[in-house]
């Protein structure tokens, strides 16, 4: 678990462990609001939703709270400018089913009959990733713990561990985006296939430009030079599986759709890289239980500046 620590699968991982498929249906009720939180209301009918899915997951908690705390994590979502498009949460959803043995259908039926619905599930899942996103952030800024370690302390943890200085694999890297404005997602599949087949010709950096020039509302952007370490969470482990002049998958974006191709690479050693590679460490070696105090340190802060109303 530790390597997922900020992972946008974390949240479905712990859920994953616990799923029961046995079904309820609760009683049908009015649904009338129960909180207001930063002017956007929580109604019975949501918190009765959380509820069934608490009961699903044979999990003690209170529905009411986790919907606050869910509305608060997507209000700071957007305060961040973080999106998670529908075609993320939707390949959430079906590796979800798929992990249980289940297609995406049966998943729906079986949360419809458990009284926790499908789009509330699809709620929770976009909110997680979002909000893992958001924790990633403020881990990286140095508020977990981690991040906060200069280069000296680095080079003084290098000397007690026997004077090698430790490295990473230094990218450079370049990101091809097929644009695709919010009015037009329905070419979205159109422009998929158009960016997979100049994917498919990729072979290094120096030509890909060259290959955008005939294509409409391509964008290549060079990256320049990036440690492993710091690496966008989303890419990772794509580009650490790439050998030079290799691409990663395509994938759907707010933007559009897009890949990141491998330019060039090298092994690297100094202490700049040692306190980066430190950082990572201690994030995984501190695990879930840093993970859990930033998250609620995190909340905390958000309940304090919030208006929360209760009806």
């Amino acid at each position: 678990m530790r390597k997922h620590l900020f992972s946008a699968g974390l949240a479905l991982l712990v859920a994953a462990t616990s799923l029961s498929i046995t079904a309820y249906a609760p009683p049908a009720q009015a649904s009338e609001i129960k909180y207001i939180v930063n002017d956007v209301p929580i109604t019975s009918y949501d918190i009765q939703r959380r509820a069934a899915f608490l009961k699903l997951q044979k999990r003690k908690g209170d529905a009411g709270q986790e919907m606050i705390e869910q509305t608060l994590r997507v209000a700071e979502m957007k305060r961040l400018n973080i999106r998670v498009s529908d075609k993320q949460v939707e390949d959430a959803y079906a590796r979800f089913a798929g992990s249980n043995k289940l297609k995406p259908a049966q998943m729906d039926q079986i949360l419809g009959q458990a009284g926790v619905t499908a789009s509330h599930f699809k709620d929770y899942i976009r909110a997680q990733m979002g909000w893992n996103q958001a924790l990633g952030a403020r881990f990286r800024s140095g508020e977990g713990g981690g991040g906060g370690s200069s280069e000296q302390d680095a080079v003084r943890r290098m000397l007690q561990q026997g004077g090698a200085k430790p490295s990473a694999t230094e990218y450079m890297l370049q990101q091809v985006i097929f644009v695709v404005p919010a009015s037009e997602r329905g070419s979205i599949g159109k422009r998929k296939r158009e960016a997979d087949a100049m994917r498919g010709r990729f072979n290094g950096c120096e030509q890909t430009r060259e290959f955008a020039k005939g294509l409409l509302d391509v964008t290549v952007r060079d990256l320049g030079r990036v440690i492993a370490p710091q690496l966008p969470p989303e890419w990772a482990e794509e580009i650490k599986k790439l050998k030079v002049g290799g691409a990663t998958p395509v994938r759907e974006t707010d933007r559009g759709v897009e890949f990141i191709g491998v330019c060039s690479s090298r092994e690297v050693s100094d202490d700049k890289v040692a306190q980066m590679v430190f950082q990572a460490e201690g994030a995984g070696k501190q695990g879930d239980a840093k993970a859990d105090e930033l998250n609620k340190k995190y909340l905390e802060e958000l309940r304090a500046k919030a208006r929360i109303v209760t009806r």
